[in-house]
């Protein structure tokens, strides 16, 4: 029977993958038809094909790279700190790599490999500024107000770039401050790519990492573990996810706390490899989803994506950690 939910739930979730991804490429001006949609993915498609194939494909295609990196992103620094809160938004981690973004742009600063290096650099410096500031701290509540206060400093100064800026830069850092998939092409799904490739295996091989710090730190150095490497080594692998996304999308937040909880939801009793697998997967489907309601719901205006992700993923978050809490006081 349980053979037969996984699969279900494998099933469900390709289904909804295959209705999210052809109502992105239908959906806008001009609409698609669904009978026109094969026709329109061939070079003889005219008007419909550089539509669907030059506009709306390549930004499907990075809001499943964005998904899956978030994701996997939210689970390493989850399970490496042992607290289902602790999530790049929570952590410096994608306010350092935004912040870093918006000052080469407001300041007119010329980067190279812009704007993945200064994403990097970012995330790595507001994360690294949050786990100093930890030191020490057992208190899981102080080291996410530790982490948010972090973020806070770090809003400020993307705030400041703003004010500083240009006005014609303005508009367009409001909305990749907000996380937007606007302007995608396939020349940006290129610059992610690297990162995706990268990173991606590099979470692979945290997978037993994670195992060592499931056992808390104690019992990790009893058996001759180093518990504080392995969580270094973790929480580098989530800020370089996190930088990728943020780099050319913006802080789309708060996919990286949803996309695991649901994971660990489905699979209550599954391993980390599992965990990884469904966190990617339903990373993407959010962000795919969420562009989708972007583009949609006030059609011809478009929504940020990262204000809609936030919205969805903390209204979903907290009611299934209330019912994790309901569940274990029933016990």
């Amino acid at each position: 029977m349980s053979a037969l939910f996984r699969r279900g739930d494998r099933l469900l979730a390709g289904a909804l993958a295959v209705v999210l991804v052809a109502a992105s490429l239908m959906l806008g001006e001009p609409f698609v038809g669904v009978n026109r949609l094969p026709h329109a993915l061939t070079a003889d498609g005219g008007v419909e094909h550089a539509v669907v194939v030059l506009l709306r494909a390549p930004r499907v295609v990075l809001a499943v790279f964005a998904g899956a990196l978030l994701g996997v992103a939210g689970l390493l620094l989850q399970e490496s700190l042992r607290n289902p809160l602790a999530v790049p938004e929570m952590l410096g981690v994608s306010s350092g790599a935004a912040a870093a973004v918006a000052g080469c742009v407001a300041w007119g600063v010329s980067v190279p490999g812009a704007p993945l290096v200064p994403a990097l650099a970012g995330s790595a410096i507001g994360g690294a500024v949050t786990m100093l500031a930890v030191r020490g701290v057992r208190d899981r509540a102080a080291v996410l107000l530790i982490g948010a206060a972090v973020s806070a400093g770090l809003h400020a100064v993307m705030l400041t770039a703003l004010s500083l800026s240009d006005s014609r830069d303005q508009g367009v850092l409001v909305r990749y401050l907000l996380g937007s998939l606007t302007g995608t092409t396939w020349e940006t799904v290129a610059t992610m790519a690297p990162g995706l490739l990268i990173g991606l295996p590099l979470a692979a091989l945290m997978i037993p990492a994670l195992g060592v710090l499931r056992l808390g730190d104690d019992t990790a150095a009893a058996l001759g573990a180093s518990p504080a490497r392995a969580r270094a080594a973790t929480l580098a692998v989530g800020c370089l996810l996190t930088a990728v996304v943020v780099g050319p999308c913006g802080p789309v937040s708060w996919v990286g706390f949803l996309a695991p909880q649901l994971g660990r939801w489905l699979r209550p009793r599954g391993t980390h490899r599992s965990w990884l697998l469904w966190s990617a997967a339903l990373g993407a489907l959010l962000v795919v989803a969420a562009d989708l309601l972007a583009r949609a719901v006030l059609h011809p205006v478009e929504l940020p994506v990262g204000g809609l992700t936030a919205v969805v993923a903390i209204c979903a978050g907290v009611l299934l950690l209330l019912r994790r809490k309901a569940s274990v006081v029933a016990r």
